[in-house]
């Protein structure tokens, strides 16, 4: 008899032969060589990305860009001579002679030198390497100097804060720590720290995550058409790479404010290993609590460190682990809801190993990561709702290099374990522990047409626990024409794993997760076509239009029962939209506006429909259909003083309103009416056709950086929502009481850095 997963590892085996029979250069292994090798700064040991490895020979021009690993490989190189030329801008060119054989693989690794000088509008060309106007078919990639022109109550900078800037994703603002993409839920984002799985990555207080800036290497935000090597969410991809750790010389860092405060340690090991590790810690129940207008009950911090192993010229591996608790109430207290402080930890731990391989023209990756998720809600010996989370996640992944093609491939296995107890939120969900097993394989290959036109195409298929095989397409395209690109991208998106939020609570941000209760697995398709235009290197210009489907969703129904306890329906959605933005830099100024259009509608089909409202679908705005949003940022240099500000305005949000109120009794038997005081019911009028007040603020940051023998010190000042506009955060509908996000509130800190 075949058993489920007998046949899960056979199909599994087949599509990985399958991925294999792309393999470009394996006929060719014998009759060309191959150069590659690892790219470094010479100055700290940090892999290099974007240096461009160049080979010439007579009129014979062959090249590759360096990874966020500092990776080059250049394949099926012809014999003979060649000088090879590395170069990129703040380093000087290094440059060697090549002797290369028919079947010949060399491995060349290059130290690059920091030049003693640089021009200042050379820095700006450097710098168009990345933007937030530089998106390509929804993806764009973030460096840590791109965080770091954004206003922060942080001296460092945290990629929440350069996200929440961006066209298309909506913030819950200050509290929450809940961030929507083009559309999407928070648990329908897929975020990754080197390959580690975090489900709620994002702090209590809006400012903070997981993600502070000075242990970022590169993050590659995916607001949908993601490609095959990103699986299991409906929505969007953040996929976080830190850097390694200084592997010349000891390096220390010291940030205090008002709001948190953190600590940097990094530097060599033994031999050319290296550590990095960080600490945050928040002051805002001690500190900022003295003079900021408002209670801020919370406390949350985050831990993360890695270690760099080089094993040999052609192999390395890195060890990561992340660490993250959050504690506090979003809402005061009512006569309704005495505790509903949430809290939260992540955990996660992760390997992860390149190699190179000697005799074919391809880079190897192995990763394995274990995560947890830990949230409660409630009071804290007996909490109303828990739910915890296990992922185990094996990854396999090759790319296989050519001229004029490169193949991604590679196979998965995952395995989530969920333990859940709802209290009866969810009266349709009963199983308190689920375990599920996601496997599959995936390939991609990637074709340069020439004449500035690219086309990625692939494809994944995989099984989801007893759901059944998926065969999800996916494909991306660019096109490039002097100082003009095209691009789409289109693709089909499965998650089994869902997350179950009430969103009638808008004061808790507690989110469970769950198979799929029917079995059927939510399913998005997305659509996104742009254009951009570099008029000069100083200004780019960017328009994207999108659309997802979506189906098979699964939300808490309409009823007048009493909040908090539901029954989950299903529903389809739709999300159509348009992202403008302009970016413009010059060497003291920069100045970004963006602009976003998102239209999203869910469609209800509970039974119970035609009792409540009439009818028997029901279509509504959800709660984070913010429609318009405009962002304008400016940051420059003036008398040795770096100052930034970030103006945000953004429509209303949907919201529920109330008709009316009585009280409730359940008659599970014989019930005393007159000596029973029931519940409170609220009679919710259609769902969300309320709107809320607009919301706007502006913050303002302004540095001065210095240097004495020991240290760098950096002295920040600043203003949260400057104009002190009383944003709105949530309105209790029983109560009709109502929290604010911050008022002003003036902000300092300090770093030392030695």
């Amino acid at each position: 008899m075949t058993t489920p997963l007998s046949r899960n590892v056979r199909i599994l085996l087949g599509l990985v032969g399958f991925a294999v029979l792309f393999m470009p250069g394996r006929v060719h292994a014998q009759q060309h060589a191959v150069v590659r090798g690892f790219v470094t700064s010479q100055d700290d040991g940090q892999p290099l990305q974007g240096v461009h490895v160049i080979l010439t020979r007579d009129d014979t021009v062959l090249g590759a860009v360096t990874d966020p690993d500092g990776i080059y490989l250049i394949g099926r190189v012809p014999e003979g001579q060649y000088i090879l030329q590395a170069t990129f801008i703040g380093f000087e060119t290094f440059a060697d002679t090549l002797d290369l054989a028919a079947g010949d693989s060399q491995h060349l690794d290059i130290a690059l030198a920091e030049q003693q000088a640089a021009i200042g509008e050379v820095v700006v060309e450097a710098e168009r390497e990345t933007g937030a106007a530089r998106v390509t078919a929804g993806q764009q990639r973030v460096l840590p100097q791109d965080i770091e022109l954004i206003p922060s109550p942080s001296v460092s900078g945290d990629l929440v804060n350069y996200l929440a800037a961006q066209p298309g994703v909506v913030s819950m603002g200050d509290r929450g720590g809940q961030v929507f993409i083009r559309g999407g839920e928070p648990s329908q984002n897929l975020t990754l720290i080197d390959g580690m799985n975090i489900y709620q990555p994002f702090h209590l207080l809006g400012f903070y995550s997981a993600f502070p800036s000075d242990i970022i290497n590169n993050a590659d935000i995916y607001a949908g058409g993601f490609g095959a090597e990103f699986s299991g969410r409906l929505s969007s991809v953040i996929d976080v790479q830190t850097r390694n750790g200084n592997k010349r010389h000891y390096e220390a860092g010291v940030a205090l404010t008002p709001f948190v405060n953190s600590a940097r340690l990094e530097g060599p090991l033994v031999g050319n290993i290296s550590f990095l590790g960080s600490a945050r810690i928040s002051t805002l129940e001690e500190v900022a609590a003295l003079y900021v207008a408002d209670d801020l009950p919370y406390r949350f911090g985050d831990l993360f460190g890695k270690v760099h192993i080089p094993i040999a010229r052609n192999h390395q591996t890195s060890v990561s682990t992340v660490h993250t608790f959050d504690r506090g109430t979003l809402a005061e207290p009512t006569l309704f809801s005495s505790n509903n402080e949430i809290r939260w930890k992540n955990t996660a731990l992760g390997f992860r190993h390149l190699v190179l391989p000697r005799a074919l023209p391809i880079l190897g990756e192995a990763l394995f990561s274990w995560s947890r998720l830990q949230t409660e809600f409630g009071p804290r010996d007996e909490p109303s709702r828990t739910t915890d989370v296990d992922n185990y996640n094996l990854e396999v992944n090759f790319t296989n290099f050519g001229q004029r093609a490169e193949v991604g491939w590679g196979f998965f296995v995952r395995n989530v374990e969920l333990t859940t107890d709802l209290g009866g939120t969810y009266q349709n969900i009963v199983d308190n522990f689920v375990r599920s097993t996601n496997a599959g394989g995936w390939a991609e290959p990637e074709f340069d047409f020439g004449n500035g036109l690219r086309l990625r195409v692939g494809a994944i298929g995989q099984f989801f626990g007893n759901s059944g095989f998926f065969v999800e397409p996916r494909m991306r395209g660019v096109f490039e024409r002097g100082i003009h690109q095209w691009s789409m991208a289109a693709g089909m998106y499965r998650q089994n794993i869902i997350g179950l939020s009430d969103r009638r609570d808008a004061a808790s941000i507690f989110t469970a997760y769950a198979e799929a209760p029917t079995g059927e697995v939510p399913v998005a398709l997305h659509g996104i076509a742009g254009y951009r235009i570099t008029p000069s290197s100083s200004l780019e210009i960017s328009a994207e239009a999108f659309y997802k489907n979506l189906r098979n969703l699964f939300i808490a129904e309409w009823t007048s029962f009493p909040r908090f306890t539901t029954r989950l329906q299903p529903a389809d959605g739709r999300v159509v939209g348009m992202d403008l933005r302009v970016e413009f830099r010059r060497p003291n100024f920069y100045a970004f506006l963006n602009y976003g259009y998102s239209s999203t509608r869910y469609n209800a089909m509970q039974e119970s429909l035609p009792v409540w409202f009439g009818t028997d679908q029901l279509a509504f705005r959800p709660p984070h259909d913010r429609r318009h949003q405009l962002n304008l940022i400016l940051s420059g240099s003036l008398y040795g003083f770096d100052m930034s500000a970030r103006w945000n305005i953004g429509s209303g949000l949907p919201y529920t309103q109330v008709r009316g109120f009585d009280g409730f009794i359940l008659m599970d038997g014989v019930v005393d009416v007159e000596g029973i005081q029931g519940f409170p019911r609220v009679i919710y009028d259609r769902p969300y056709e309320g709107i809320l007040p607009t919301y706007h603020r502006l913050d303002l940051t302004i540095e001065r950086q210095m240097s004495t023998r020991a240290a760098d010190i950096t002295v920040q000042i600043g203003a949260i929502n400057a104009y002190n506009r009383p944003n709105l955060f949530a309105l209790d509908v029983f109560t009709l009481q109502r929290t604010d996000q911050l008022p002003f509130v003036p902000t300092a800190g300090i770093e030392i850095e030695f």
